[in-house]
């Protein structure tokens, strides 16, 4: 048993546990990557980041989290970035970088493969300068 299967047969509620197995094999079709568990966070692939205060560092070019209370997809180049498609996901909600996603099944999977693609093509094209926040 991975690391991941470990971890995910602990992911609760049931629903939730669902959604992030179809997030590894969407995430995995879109990157090409093999997941990679870091806490309690899946990622795919990997960014290099450089801030215009010097900090910078790498972090996983496509990731989610399956929380209690929501899945969050971590969308670095900005959720703003992806504001059509959101309008056209289903029932979600989002903070600067985070999609937040109550249950898979309600939403449009192949508006959210789009999502989760230009979001992979834009973090490893090159170095990213600016955080969600700033884009």
């Amino acid at each position: 048993m991975t690391d991941i299967d470990e971890f995910l047969a602990r992911v609760a509620p049931a629903k939730r546990r669902r959604d992030a197995e179809r997030l590894i094999s969407l995430m995995r079709d879109v990157t090409g990557e093999d997941p990679a568990l870091t806490g309690s966070i899946i990622g795919f692939g990997s960014y290099h980041y450089r801030y215009a205060s010097g900090r910078e560092g790498d972090g996983p070019a496509a990731a989610f989290a399956p929380r209690k209370a929501a899945t969050t997809i971590y969308l670095m180049d900005g959720v703003a970035t992806h504001e059509e498609d959101l309008a056209q996901l289903g029932p979600h909600t989002t903070g600067v970088g985070c999609l937040y996603v109550k249950d898979l099944e309600a939403c449009d999977l192949e508006t959210l493969r789009r999502i989760i693609a230009r979001s992979y093509a834009t973090l490893t094209a090159g170095v990213m300068g600016n955080r969600a926040s700033d884009a």
